[in-house]
Order: structure tokens, then sequence, then C-alpha cells
């Protein structure tokens, strides 16, 4: 793995430089693999604070019944409650298009003070397919990408990259995080099944999507087994 380099300090002259991290994701729905890839940045990067930035209209998901972002931007308001680093953006929810990450950081840098460095915060899968991304090139000289471990998904070569993307070898950076194999889409499986959820994601997220009979066959009711 390529070995993760913290920076010198968090201080550049006489001004405080603040990072931040921006973990962006459709969330549909939240849960603790998030959660605690979002902590382990924030503590290994040391990071001000940690943006959940869920995808308005995410490009990548055409095809698929998304929960609306309204929906979405709620569970993760109720996930991230305990935790006074974790911050709700809604900077994608709000805006009308497609939710393009270069789009959103260069938009977050607009609007956070200038002393401030940006972590972007992907799954190990989303590197795989970056140079697929809407100008990844850009994206990179925006902000530092760091690429977090999932379970099942092999590490990324960054010298393979090279060629199509230079520099990719000084702006991501691969870090391991603690693997819990939880995903969204066997969460939403679940749930359509009547399987139990409980565990998996905070029990705020739980009692939401039962109270709003997320991911069910139409006209089923909660089931008691969740």
């Amino acid at each position: 793995m390529t070995p993760f380099v913290l920076a010198r300090s968090s201080w550049s002259g006489p001004e405080y430089v603040r990072r931040v991290g921006v973990l962006g994701g459709t969330f549909d729905p939240i849960h603790h693999g998030h959660l605690a890839a979002a902590e382990e940045c924030r503590v290994r990067l040391r990071l001000t604070e940690v943006l959940f930035v869920p995808a308005g209209q995410p490009p990548h998901k055409h095809g698929r019944s998304v929960a609306s972002a309204a929906l979405r931007a709620a569970m993760v308001d109720l996930a991230i409650a305990t935790n006074p680093f974790f911050r709700l953006s809604r900077i994608e929810v709000d805006r009308s298009g497609p939710s393009y990450s270069v789009e959103t950081v260069a938009q977050l840098k607009d609007e956070l003070r200038p002393a401030t460095e940006i972590y972007f915060i992907i799954g190990m899968d989303s590197l795989a397919e970056i140079l697929a991304w809407h100008e990844p090139a850009r994206l990179l000289s925006l902000c530092h990408v760091v690429a977090v471990t999932r379970p099942g998904v092999r590490l990324v070569d960054l010298a393979s990259l090279e060629p199509d993307l230079p520099g990719a070898g000084q702006r991501i950076s691969l870090l391991p995080v603690p693997e819990l194999n939880i995903s969204s889409s066997n969460l939403r499986r679940r749930v359509f099944e009547g399987l139990p959820i409980k565990y998996q994601l905070p029990e705020s997220v739980e009692a939401f999507i039962a109270q709003h009979q997320l991911y069910r066959p139409s006209g089923s009711t909660p089931s008691s087994r969740q």
C-alpha cells in the first residue's frame, strides 16, 4: 500500500490551515461503515471537521430508484448528530442537475476560507474508476484525494494512474480504515426482504427508515423483525 504521510504541520506561516474532510455519497442509507471511515480519516489526517455531502442527483445511479435527496440528507443528519466534528452539507442537495465531485469541491473551496485544505474521501472502488470521472485532473488540482479501503476491493496501484493522471502519486493517498462489511445496497435488500438491519446503522436511521417505510415493497407495512 502507498503509505499515507501527514502534512508536516497544521500551520502555514502566520495563518492557521484548516483541514476539512469531504465525504460524498448517495447515502441510501448511511451506515456504520461510512461513519467509521470518516472518523478514522478525521483522526489520522488531523481534520478540523468532516463534511458529509449527500448527492442530489447522482450521475452514476441511472436505472435505479434512489430515495429522495431530502430523505437521504435527513438520514445523514440523524446519523452524525452525536459527533461534534461531523457536519451535513446540502451543497449538492440544493443544487439542480447532476452532482459532479469536481464542481462540489470547487464550490466548497470558494465558500471556505482560503487557508483551508480539502481532503476528498472516496472508497477504493471509486478510485479504480476515477479516470472515468468528470474532470479528474481538475479535481486533483483542487484537493487531496484519500481513498479508503473497502472489504473485497483490491488496492489501486497509483503508478498505473500516472500516464493518464500525472501527479496522482502525490495528490492521492491510500488509507486503511476499519473494514465493516456493510453496504447500502445490502441494507436496502434486507429491508425489502423483511430482514433485520439493527446494529449495522445508527438506531435513529433505522427508526427513520421504518417510519417512512423506505426500501419496502409497495404497500407493505413495517416488519416486527426490525
